[in-house]
């Protein structure tokens, strides 16, 4: 697989592969996995979350908000 990016994304991969201690290949390999590895486990919480509401594991709106301001406030 090849990719290709502008002769600036270039050069910004090498500033912040270098900064990361590492060349751009290595940095793009592994911010591309990372990517994938982010998004099976985003399909594997809803897949969960699915099969709880189907089984009727359900919290109410209210609990939801609080959750939701509670990460808000950190």
């Amino acid at each position: 697989m090849e990719v290709r990016f502008t002769p600036e994304q270039e050069a910004e991969l090498s500033r912040i592969a270098a900064h990361a201690g590492t060349d751009s290949e290595n940095f793009v390999r592994d911010a591309a996995l990372r990517a994938v590895e982010e998004k099976n486990r985003f399909r594997a919480a809803v897949q969960e979350g699915i099969g709880q509401a189907e089984q009727g594991e359900l919290i109410d709106d209210a609990e939801v908000l609080r959750w939701l301001e509670k990460r808000e406030r950190g």
